[in-house]
Protein backbone atom coordinates (compact mmCIF):
# COMPACT_ATOMS: atom_id res chain seq x y z
CA UNK A 1 0.00 0.00 0.00
CA UNK A 2 1.73 3.21 -1.08
CA UNK A 3 2.68 5.18 2.01
CA UNK A 4 5.70 6.80 0.39
CA UNK A 5 6.32 7.27 -3.34
CA UNK A 6 9.28 8.32 -5.45
CA UNK A 7 9.40 10.07 -8.82
CA UNK A 8 12.73 11.03 -10.38
CA UNK A 9 11.79 10.69 -14.05
CA UNK A 10 11.82 14.11 -15.81
CA UNK A 11 8.33 15.57 -16.09
CA UNK A 12 8.48 15.64 -19.90
CA UNK A 13 8.97 11.87 -19.92
CA UNK A 14 6.17 11.43 -17.39
CA UNK A 15 3.85 13.47 -19.60
CA UNK A 16 4.79 11.43 -22.65
CA UNK A 17 4.18 8.15 -20.80
CA UNK A 18 0.68 9.29 -19.82
CA UNK A 19 -0.17 11.07 -23.07
CA UNK A 20 -0.58 14.25 -21.06
CA UNK A 21 0.50 17.89 -21.00
CA UNK A 22 2.36 19.52 -18.12
CA UNK A 23 0.56 22.66 -16.93
CA UNK A 24 3.33 23.90 -14.62
CA UNK A 25 5.62 26.81 -15.40
CA UNK A 26 8.59 24.95 -13.93
CA UNK A 27 9.63 21.31 -13.91
CA UNK A 28 9.35 19.73 -10.46
CA UNK A 29 12.64 18.45 -9.01
CA UNK A 30 13.40 14.72 -8.70
CA UNK A 31 11.86 13.36 -5.49
CA UNK A 32 12.98 10.17 -3.76
CA UNK A 33 10.73 10.41 -0.70
CA UNK A 34 7.20 11.75 -1.27
CA UNK A 35 5.17 11.63 1.94
CA UNK A 36 1.44 11.99 2.61
CA UNK A 37 0.36 15.61 2.91
CA UNK A 38 2.86 16.70 0.28
CA UNK A 39 2.08 17.57 -3.32
CA UNK A 40 1.91 14.88 -5.97
CA UNK A 41 1.93 15.19 -9.73
CA UNK A 42 -1.53 14.11 -10.90
CA UNK A 43 -2.92 13.41 -14.38
CA UNK A 44 -6.48 14.73 -14.64
CA UNK A 45 -9.23 13.36 -16.90
CA UNK A 46 -8.27 16.10 -19.37
CA UNK A 47 -4.76 14.56 -19.58
CA UNK A 48 -3.08 17.52 -17.87
CA UNK A 49 -0.44 17.11 -15.15
CA UNK A 50 -1.17 19.28 -12.12
CA UNK A 51 -0.11 19.32 -8.46
CA UNK A 52 -2.48 18.07 -5.77
CA UNK A 53 -2.14 17.41 -2.05
CA UNK A 54 -1.78 13.72 -1.23
CA UNK A 55 -4.64 13.06 1.16
CA UNK A 56 -8.39 13.58 0.80
CA UNK A 57 -10.59 14.99 3.52
CA UNK A 58 -13.73 12.99 2.63
CA UNK A 59 -16.96 14.88 2.14
CA UNK A 60 -19.75 14.23 4.59
CA UNK A 61 -17.65 12.35 7.16
CA UNK A 62 -18.81 13.21 10.69
CA UNK A 63 -18.13 11.91 14.17
CA UNK A 64 -20.67 10.75 16.77
CA UNK A 65 -21.50 14.38 17.60
CA UNK A 66 -22.13 15.23 13.97
CA UNK A 67 -19.00 17.31 13.61
CA UNK A 68 -16.85 17.08 10.45
CA UNK A 69 -13.90 14.68 10.62
CA UNK A 70 -10.77 16.34 9.24
CA UNK A 71 -8.56 13.24 9.10
CA UNK A 72 -7.19 12.74 5.60
CA UNK A 73 -7.31 9.52 3.61
CA UNK A 74 -4.22 8.86 1.48
CA UNK A 75 -5.25 5.41 0.23
CA UNK A 76 -8.82 4.29 -0.48
CA UNK A 77 -9.87 0.66 -0.88
CA UNK A 78 -10.74 -0.08 -4.50
CA UNK A 79 -13.38 -2.60 -3.43
CA UNK A 80 -15.53 0.06 -1.73
CA UNK A 81 -14.47 3.48 -3.03
CA UNK A 82 -17.46 3.76 -5.37
CA UNK A 83 -19.89 2.72 -2.64
CA UNK A 84 -18.92 4.98 0.27
CA UNK A 85 -20.68 8.30 0.69
CA UNK A 86 -17.37 9.83 1.81
CA UNK A 87 -16.15 9.62 -1.78
CA UNK A 88 -19.36 10.66 -3.48
CA UNK A 89 -18.73 12.97 -6.43
CA UNK A 90 -14.95 12.45 -6.66
CA UNK A 91 -13.25 12.39 -10.03
CA UNK A 92 -10.88 9.72 -11.32
CA UNK A 93 -7.24 10.49 -12.04
CA UNK A 94 -3.79 8.92 -12.31
CA UNK A 95 -0.81 9.42 -9.98
CA UNK A 96 2.48 8.74 -11.79
CA UNK A 97 5.47 7.45 -9.82
CA UNK A 98 8.63 5.48 -10.42
CA UNK A 99 7.64 3.26 -7.50
CA UNK A 100 6.83 3.09 -3.82
CA UNK A 101 8.22 1.92 -0.48
CA UNK A 102 7.11 -0.61 2.09
CA UNK A 103 8.51 -1.60 5.51
CA UNK A 104 8.74 -4.95 7.25
CA UNK A 105 9.94 -5.96 10.71
CA UNK A 106 9.54 -4.67 14.22
CA UNK A 107 9.57 -1.03 15.30
CA UNK A 108 13.06 0.53 15.23
CA UNK A 109 14.30 -2.51 13.32
CA UNK A 110 12.20 -2.12 10.22
CA UNK A 111 13.58 -2.88 6.76
CA UNK A 112 12.64 -0.49 3.96
CA UNK A 113 11.84 -1.95 0.55
CA UNK A 114 11.72 -0.21 -2.82
CA UNK A 115 9.20 -1.52 -5.36
CA UNK A 116 9.46 -0.56 -9.02
CA UNK A 117 8.81 -1.99 -12.46
CA UNK A 118 11.52 -4.15 -14.00
CA UNK A 119 11.07 -2.16 -17.19
CA UNK A 120 11.75 1.08 -15.24
CA UNK A 121 8.65 2.56 -16.86
CA UNK A 122 6.60 5.11 -14.98
CA UNK A 123 3.90 3.49 -12.84
CA UNK A 124 0.36 4.80 -13.19
CA UNK A 125 -1.56 4.48 -9.91
CA UNK A 126 -5.34 4.67 -10.12
CA UNK A 127 -6.56 7.50 -7.88
CA UNK A 128 -9.52 9.71 -7.07
CA UNK A 129 -9.57 13.47 -6.50
CA UNK A 130 -11.70 16.42 -5.53
CA UNK A 131 -11.29 19.97 -4.25
CA UNK A 132 -11.54 20.64 -0.52
CA UNK A 133 -13.24 23.92 0.33
CA UNK A 134 -11.59 25.24 3.49
CA UNK A 135 -12.25 28.23 5.77
CA UNK A 136 -12.00 31.65 4.18
CA UNK A 137 -12.66 30.37 0.70
CA UNK A 138 -9.49 28.29 0.49
CA UNK A 139 -9.69 25.58 -2.17
CA UNK A 140 -7.21 22.69 -2.13
CA UNK A 141 -7.10 20.05 -4.88
CA UNK A 142 -6.58 16.72 -3.12
CA UNK A 143 -5.99 13.13 -4.21
CA UNK A 144 -6.02 9.60 -2.77
CA UNK A 145 -4.47 6.58 -4.43
CA UNK A 146 -6.46 3.34 -4.64
CA UNK A 147 -5.36 0.00 -3.25
CA UNK A 148 -6.20 -3.61 -4.05
CA UNK A 149 -5.11 -7.00 -2.70
CA UNK A 150 -1.39 -7.73 -3.28
CA UNK A 151 -0.01 -10.11 -5.84
CA UNK A 152 2.27 -12.94 -4.68
CA UNK A 153 5.38 -10.76 -5.00
CA UNK A 154 4.08 -7.94 -2.80
CA UNK A 155 2.29 -10.09 -0.20
CA UNK A 156 5.47 -10.76 1.86
CA UNK A 157 5.99 -7.02 2.41
CA UNK A 158 2.38 -5.77 2.67
CA UNK A 159 -1.21 -6.97 2.66
CA UNK A 160 -2.28 -4.29 0.14
CA UNK A 161 -0.75 -2.74 -2.98
CA UNK A 162 -1.56 0.20 -5.21
CA UNK A 163 -3.84 -0.44 -8.18
CA UNK A 164 -1.52 0.06 -11.16
CA UNK A 165 -2.98 0.77 -14.60
CA UNK A 166 -1.74 -0.34 -18.00
CA UNK A 167 -1.43 2.36 -20.72
CA UNK A 168 -4.23 0.71 -22.72
CA UNK A 169 -6.55 1.30 -19.75
CA UNK A 170 -5.75 4.96 -19.02
CA UNK A 171 -8.69 6.43 -20.92
CA UNK A 172 -11.19 3.95 -19.52
CA UNK A 173 -10.07 4.75 -15.99
CA UNK A 174 -10.13 8.50 -16.51
CA UNK A 175 -13.41 8.91 -18.38
CA UNK A 176 -15.05 5.52 -18.94
CA UNK A 177 -18.18 4.11 -17.30
CA UNK A 178 -17.79 3.42 -13.59
CA UNK A 179 -18.28 -0.33 -13.91
CA UNK A 180 -15.61 -0.58 -16.61
CA UNK A 181 -13.23 1.56 -14.54
CA UNK A 182 -13.82 -0.50 -11.39
CA UNK A 183 -12.93 -3.69 -13.28
CA UNK A 184 -9.40 -2.33 -13.82
CA UNK A 185 -8.58 -2.21 -10.10
CA UNK A 186 -6.77 -5.54 -9.87
CA UNK A 187 -3.31 -6.61 -8.66
CA UNK A 188 -0.44 -6.14 -11.08
CA UNK A 189 0.42 -9.39 -12.89
CA UNK A 190 3.33 -11.19 -11.26
CA UNK A 191 6.83 -11.02 -12.68
CA UNK A 192 6.82 -7.30 -13.48
CA UNK A 193 8.22 -5.89 -10.23
CA UNK A 194 11.63 -5.49 -8.66
CA UNK A 195 11.56 -5.47 -4.85
CA UNK A 196 14.87 -4.40 -3.31
CA UNK A 197 16.16 -3.01 -0.05
CA UNK A 198 16.03 0.79 0.15
CA UNK A 199 18.94 1.37 2.50
CA UNK A 200 20.20 4.28 0.38
CA UNK A 201 17.23 6.59 1.03
CA UNK A 202 17.59 9.56 3.39
CA UNK A 203 14.13 9.62 4.97
CA UNK A 204 14.68 13.11 6.35
CA UNK A 205 14.81 14.57 2.84
CA UNK A 206 12.13 14.75 0.10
Amino acid sequence: MPGRLFLTTPIAEVAAALGAEHAGAEDPPPRRNIAPGQELVVCTPERVLVPMRWGIIPVGRVNARGRPVMETVINARSETVFEKSAFEGVGRCIVPADGWYEWTGEARRKTAWRLRLKSREVMAFAAVFDVWAGPGGVKVPQVATLTCPPNAEVAPVHHRMGAILSPADFQTWLTGPQNAAAALLAPLPEGRLVIERADDVDWSRP
